[in-house]
């Protein structure tokens, strides 16, 4: 055999063990003796699902209150007030009544009775008051009716309290022979008072002299309003119930006109029904309706004309069905 030959078959034999005993010592290798594990600990693994968990809620929070209130918080509620004491309201209703009966005695004067005027106002002023008020003690005059009005209240328990009037101021009548002049009374008019009163010790006096005021020639231009919408139909089927009660109404004999459970008062004496000028039913439904009604009356020789609203109701009975009045008020209010 060739020398060279049989060396270079025992180098490819020894290569080929070589390389066997190299994948066999590699397949019996597992990848847990490479990568050897290590149990983890309890208190790791509590911290690092802890952590989780924290952020989450974080997260959570976050979309709930809004980032934008972490970066600016919101400002503290401003302290409430401290609650204050308020006074009592002015009694008004008694500085009226007292204005009043001092506008009937400071305005009423009879140069004949000067003590009269005199024991009148010193029912109604301070003790010790000047009794006369700046009347210089002549001429007459009297006041057929007061009216109280608006109370303005100023400081320290101050008040001003108008006051219109009506008086009736009396002329001398021309001399006649033997005889004194003797006071003839002259026409009445109104006349505005401003009087001054205070609250002191639980009551409310007069403080000193009033002021004679204006009142307006008429009043101010008053506000467009709506008139309900007329139910012709009921208007022309109730014009007679209606002016059968007009007339009972001045009669005195309401209760046969009137429906079950109603009360109507009847007029005073002396007035006498005229006619009915108008009716109008206003546009609705149901068995209570209302409208408006235009009378005109005879009193002390005279004819005026005045306006109602009158409620009606639809009574039913066995026979028919009818309407009949419930109750009537002055004026042309509706609403109420």
């Amino acid at each position: 055999m060739n020398p060279w030959e049989t060396a270079g078959a025992e180098l490819i034999q020894q290569r080929q063990n070589t390389s066997g005993n190299s994948s066999s010592a590699r397949a019996s290798t597992t990848p847990s003796e490479l990568w050897p594990t290590h149990d983890e600990k309890s208190g790791t693994v509590f911290v690092r699902r802890f952590g989780r968990g924290l952020v989450w809620a974080v997260v959570i929070l976050a979309a709930i209150t809004g980032v934008r209130s972490w970066i600016v918080p919101p400002k503290a509620p401003a302290p409430a007030p401290a609650p204050t004491k308020s006074a009592p309201g002015y009694p008004s209703a008694e500085a009226q009544a007292l204005a009043a009966r001092f506008a009937r005695a400071y305005l009423t004067w009879d140069e004949g009775e000067p003590t009269e005027r005199a024991e009148l106002l010193a029912a109604v002023l301070p003790a010790g008051a000047d009794t006369q008020m700046g009347w210089d003690g002549k001429g007459s005059q009297e006041v057929l009716a007061v009216q109280p009005g608006a109370v303005s209240t100023g400081d320290d328990g101050q008040a001003r309290v108008r006051v219109e009037a009506l008086i009736q101021r009396s002329t001398e009548a021309p001399p006649t022979k033997g005889k004194k002049k003797a006071p003839t009374p002259g026409a009445a008019h109104w006349v505005g008072l401003d009087v001054p009163v205070v609250r002191t010790a639980g009551r409310v006096i007069v403080t000193g002299q009033p002021g004679m005021v204006g009142i307006p020639a008429r009043g101010p231009k008053a506000p467009e309003l709506h008139a309900p919408q007329a139910d012709t139909e009921l208007s022309a089927a109730t014009e007679g119930v209606v002016d059968r009660f007009l007339r009972a109404y001045s009669t005195g004999d309401t209760d046969t006109v009137t429906a079950p459970g109603a009360s109507v008062p009847p007029l005073a004496e002396g007035v006498k029904y005229k006619e009915l000028t108008s009716w109008s039913a206003d546009k609705g439904s149901g068995t209570d309706r209302t409208g408006t009604a235009r009378v005109s009356w005879e009193i002390s020789g005279a004819e005026i004309e005045q306006t109602y609203r009158v409620e009606l109701t639809r009574v039913s009975s066995a026979d028919a069905q009818r309407w009949q009045v419930t109750a009537v008020r002055g004026g042309t209010v509706t609403g109420l």
